[in-house]
């Protein structure tokens, strides 16, 4: 789907979303006040890198169409392993293309899966200790835990495995290792300083709420391989919440929520990366 007809669909969809039952005065009702159709709410199964960008999406999603939205936060494998036991979700907002696309390949999705942003890896640390580009400095004295996400639920926290390798330190800082079963419980490692330093998502320490705390650097994209972050309509929410579901998987690809991802640090892909 390119851009313009993404948004040809967006400007569609709100218009219908706008529809509501006809008010009282254009009814004739006898009912002194118009009142406003209800809508279903979107439940969306939300990848935890995506926990803070996701609040100003519902934000403004709610804004444009009325359409309420609710968010369960967790890893993407969780998140899918729940889909596929018959959790209610309307939407998977993954961290990856490949739990979206095993639920296209289990019949639990439909329609098919895009890239609505590229994600990054940081180092973050709470302590005084000195953290680099490069992970060499986890082999010096000083550092006894480094917090990262577990790879078998969640994409970073593969991709930060990658990035050990890639520098040929993974076999000396592995019993060092802690894992998070999310980015969101990495994170807590690192506030609490549980951990020396963290592989966690660069839309947590760009987003309000952790701002400024500690310091982070930006690790290099050539050391592992790119987030490409997939969204899916589920299976249950094309037969419940179909035309609502729609709205919210094309709103992802619209200006405002491209300004969202870019101030959380995320890549914007290619319109056009869609898979079938």
């Amino acid at each position: 789907m390119n851009h313009l007809t993404y948004h040809l669909c967006w400007a569609a969809l709100v218009i219908l979303a706008a529809c509501g039952a006809p008010s009282a005065e254009a009814s004739g009702s006898e009912a002194t006040a118009p009142t406003k159709a209800a809508r279903p709410t979107l439940t969306v199964a939300t990848a935890a890198n995506v926990q803070f960008a996701m609040e100003e999406l519902i934000h403004e999603f709610q804004e444009q169409t009325g359409i309420g939205v609710s968010s369960v936060i967790s890893s993407s494998g969780k998140l899918t392993a729940q889909i596929m036991e018959g959790a209610p979700y309307d939407i998977l907002v993954s961290a990856n293309m490949k739990y979206p696309q095993y639920l296209l390949e289990k019949d639990q999705a439909v329609g098919s899966v895009s890239v609505y942003a590229y994600g990054a890896l940081v180092a973050w640390s709470m302590t005084e200790k000195n953290i680099r580009v490069t992970p060499e400095y986890l082999l010096e004295d000083g550092f006894t835990k480094i917090a990262i996400a577990n790879p078998k639920n969640a994409p970073y926290g593969e991709q930060a495995i990658n990035y050990l390798k890639y520098y040929g330190v993974f076999e000396g800082v592995e019993p060092m290792l802690v894992y998070g079963e999310s980015i969101a419980q990495t994170n807590q490692y690192i506030t609490s300083k549980a951990a020396d330093v963290g592989l966690t998502a660069k839309s947590v320490v760009l987003s309000p709420e952790v701002k400024g705390q500690g310091r982070w650097l930006e690790l290099p994209d050539s050391s592992y391989t790119p987030i490409e972050q997939g969204v899916v309509i589920t299976r249950y929410g094309n037969e419940r919440h179909a035309r609502e579901s729609l709205a919210f998987f094309t709103f992802l690809f619209s200006e405002t929520a491209q300004k969202i991802f870019l101030k959380y640090g995320y890549k914007l892909p290619d319109q056009n990366a869609t898979t079938q």
